[in-house]
């Protein structure tokens, strides 16, 4: 009997957690990220404004363990759709992880907004990062996917002396020990192409890209496709 008592104690904690966290994304759907407030959140669940302080300490605290459950889902599904491709194939791979991108972005723009959006008014992220182990899983997978094809996108990269220097001692780090063969303007090609897969996806959830063509699904995958070209890889069939 008394080995079910904590067990029930955690399992109500982890239900009342749940609802704080869905109301949340439900105000900031609403609202936007701003419109996130514990007190709000309180008054919705019918709780006292000391006690979901229990759950969450601070309005940070909440908003970093959203970004964090977020982050952490969009890189579950791009390492699926990876893992889901030929491990020798770079041109499929690389396809496959912009689309699932763009089709988490779609189902969670919320979502996309609070990760790579404007900046949570007043929100003070931890030290590391709200999401560190997220973002390390998504910086590792791409330079990834772009050391695959660094065999056949190398001679055709022009412009841009990059130098290990260029970048954040951090990601240096992190690349440097994970890739060591990798060239800076190897981590130079992973962010452009970053850029690209979220280019078109950001002007597709901010509202700019629907008044301009009715096929961006379309749009889409012919930039992936011409992506692919400019890294030297065929298109998969």
């Amino acid at each position: 009997m008394d080995e079910q008592v904590p067990g029930r104690r955690a399992r109500l904690r982890a239900q009342t957690t749940a609802e704080i966290k869905n109301i949340a994304l439900k105000l900031m759907t609403d609202g936007g990220a701003d419109a996130i407030s514990l007190r709000a959140i309180a008054r919705e669940m019918g709780m006292s404004g000391s006690a979901i302080y229990s759950y969450f300490e601070t309005r940070d605290a909440l908003i970093t363990t959203l970004i964090n459950d977020v982050y952490t889902s969009l890189v579950d599904q791009v390492e699926a759709a990876g893992d889901a491709c030929r491990p020798d194939d770079a041109a499929d791979r690389i396809l496959a992880w912009g689309q699932a991108v763009r089709e988490w972005a779609l189902a969670n723009p919320q979502g996309f907004r609070l990760i790579y959006g404007d900046p949570v008014t007043g929100y003070q992220a931890p030290e590391s990062g709200p999401a560190p182990e997220a973002a390390k899983r998504a910086c590792l997978g791409l330079t990834g996917l772009v050391a695959a094809a660094w065999p056949h996108a190398r001679s055709l990269q022009t412009g841009g002396d990059h130098q290990w220097s260029d970048f954040a001692p951090t990601l240096v780090a992190t690349v440097r020990n994970a890739f060591p063969d990798l060239p800076p303007a190897a981590l130079a090609l992973a962010l452009r192409v970053w850029g690209r897969m979220h280019g078109l996806i950001a002007l597709e959830i901010y509202g700019h890209l629907g008044p301009q063509t009715h096929e961006p699904a379309k749009l889409y995958r012919a930039e992936m496709i011409d992506l692919l070209r400019s890294l030297g890889l065929e298109q998969p069939k």
